[in-house]
């Protein structure tokens, strides 16, 4: 048995050389019950959201209806991933729904008016978000104001700014393929499995690399077993998914068919897989949880502790921007009402509910898409029972509350082990 030191945040757990499921089972309880619960909360109430509205509802679990989903929640989980980088700062960006109404109403008025190019017009609307991130983040870093500030401030201004962009209020309608397609059109059956088999693929191939760069360098490394176990149920629940998602979907075949993997998914798996590579693989992103953990120690350190932030910024508006274009071509069309409303508050709710701490330093890309899960699942479940806006923000507001309670909890048990 030989002692072995991780990597900070960590519990320090006692191992050998070739560890077991079981070790590695209790090392995981042990993170657990010393405050490190990463997305468990999230994973157990969509558990247990899935079986309740299943029971009360069978129409939850039918092709069409979990498709839904997907198409649902996925402007909500863009925003929420953008938001990540920015909670792990201990920052906050309230203006992040009504900047995607802001990007998509760029987008809108030149493709529709202006008559540009598709690819442009995604251009415009990122780069747009790039520059609302930019202004942003230099007002908190470079000039002192308080994120909370910064953004009400903006949260206010950019509903003006919509307005301007469509005209007080006029409805603009897309009707370009290309975007339409984004998030109304499905992946060929074919492509599909191709996509689920090097999704797997990839998956097995970072965990037996990760295993082994870990043995090489004497620390304690995951057993063959567990590798095989992870990636097991990730071919067994993917796999599950495309299955039911290849299944005909419409109602009347001969005229519509409706078969495949809506093509939203593979965006929003390639921008996880990326930011999470970007957070756990690159300088960049042991900075950003750095400045998090530690403002003044990072400063110290010689990190850039406001360059860092303004990147936050940059992403969490560019992340907008990306789910303004989603939710632009699932309704075909851009109002004033584009990125308002919950928006906000759903994407702010994703990110939490998914394990992102909201006091810095904790969280991960893949919390907003286990929380955007969920409230896609709350919204759906409660709208199949007949329950109207009201009950679903009460819902959704008292899981949000949850989610911060344990947060704050686990964070108190983490001091008291000794962990932070």
């Amino acid at each position: 048995m030989s002692k072995v030191k991780e990597l900070p945040g960590e519990a320090i757990v006692t191992a050998t050389r070739t560890p077991s499921i079981k070790n590695s089972f209790f090392a995981y309880v042990q993170r657990v019950r010393g405050g490190d619960m990463g997305g468990l909360p999230a994973v157990l109430g969509l558990v247990v959201l899935c079986v309740a509205f299943a029971g009360a509802r069978p129409s939850f679990l039918t092709p069409i209806n979990f498709a839904n989903l997907f198409t649902q929640g996925a402007a909500i989980t863009l925003i929420a991933m953008g938001l990540v980088f920015v909670l792990l700062l201990g920052e906050i960006d309230l203006s992040a729904g009504f900047a995607s109404g802001v990007c998509a109403a760029v987008l809108a008025v030149t493709l529709t008016n202006l008559g540009l190019p598709w690819y442009v017009c995604v251009l415009a609307a990122i780069v747009t978000g790039v520059v609302i991130g930019t202004v942003l983040g230099s007002l908190v870093a470079k000039v002192g104001i308080p994120s909370f500030v910064v953004t009400l401030a903006a949260f206010l201004a950019f509903q003006g700014l919509v307005l301007v962009l469509v005209d007080e209020g006029t409805n603009i309608s897309i009707r370009d393929s290309v975007i339409v397609a984004i998030a109304n059109r499905n992946l060929p059956p074919w492509l599909g499995w191709a996509l689920y088999a090097a999704c797997v693929a990839v998956f097995a191939g970072v965990q037996s690399l990760r295993a082994r760069k870990r043995s090489k360098r004497g620390l304690s490394a995951d057993p063959l077993s567990l590798i095989a176990f992870r990636v097991g149920a990730l071919a067994v629940l993917a796999g599950v998914a495309v299955f039911v998602l290849n299944l005909e979907r419409s109602r009347n075949p001969a005229l519509v068919s409706l078969t495949g993997v809506p093509i939203v998914v593979p965006i929003i798996l390639v921008l996880l897989v990326g930011w999470t590579l970007v957070l756990r693989r690159t300088r960049f992103g042991r900075h950003i949880y750095a400045v998090g953990g530690n403002t003044e120690a990072a400063r110290r350190a010689g990190i850039p502790v406001d360059r860092i932030r303004i990147s936050a910024f940059v992403i969490c508006s560019s992340m907008a921007a990306i789910g303004g274009i989603v939710a632009a071509s699932r309704a075909s069309s851009v109002d004033p009402n584009t990125g308002g409303s919950s928006v906000l508050l759903y994407a702010v709710g994703a990110a939490v509910i998914g394990g992102t701490s909201l006091f810095g330093g904790k969280g991960r890309v893949l919390d907003a898409v286990l929380g955007g899960a969920v409230v896609a699942v709350i919204e759906n479940g409660m709208g199949l029972m007949g329950y109207g806006a009201s009950v679903k923000y009460l819902v959704t507001g008292s899981v949000l509350l949850l989610a911060a309670g344990v947060d704050a909890l686990a964070r108190r048990r983490a001091a008291a082990a000794g962990l932070r």
